[in-house]
């Protein structure tokens, strides 16, 4: 079995087992650590075997697989979780937009309300991919309201012109 394989049974054990708060706060408390570190110093790119990060992050291997798995997405080549074992060398090359915009889609408010991040992307940037996350996450409607704009491109109102 693999260490994704693994990560994922030891998820749904402990859910299972009704402590899933328990470990989801302490998994987080020791998520935010990671990014705090991270963040503090953008010029490092973590390389080496992934046994040998886990450790430089003070986490198990396991543990540190899920975290891959949190941030693969913002990474500019992402990790093939499924074939990751302890020796593996991995490349955390971070892709920092991205990763403020993924914890955005995440929820992950204790992520990106991270005072290391003022050091990482401007407010004016964050602020940017903010309003790039709301407008990608609105719900858009195609129907035309009776006071908007005609699609025509008239430049009247809709019930002025193509609703009559």
């Amino acid at each position: 079995m693999g260490l994704y394989e693994s990560w994922n049974n030891t998820v749904e054990t402990i859910m299972q087992s009704g402590q899933g708060q328990e470990f989801w706060n302490g998994y987080f408390a020791a998520e935010a650590d990671n990014y705090s570190k991270i963040l503090s110093d953008t010029s490092v790119v973590y390389s080496g075997k992934l046994s040998e990060l886990a450790q430089q992050f003070d986490m198990e291997p396991i543990t540190f697989i899920g975290f891959l798995d949190g941030i693969n997405t913002s990474l500019k080549a992402e990790l093939d979780l499924d074939s990751l074992t302890e020796d593996s060398e991995i490349t955390l090359d971070i892709d920092y937009e991205k990763l403020f915009y993924n914890m955005h889609i995440a929820k992950a408010s204790w992520l990106y309300e991270m005072k290391e991040w003022d050091n990482v992307l401007s407010k004016e940037k964050r602020a940017e991919i903010y309003a790039q996350y709301r407008n990608d996450v609105i719900a858009h409607s195609d129907k035309v309201g009776r006071n908007d704009p005609c699609p025509c491109g008239s430049g009247k109102k809709y019930k002025n012109c193509c609703l009559k």
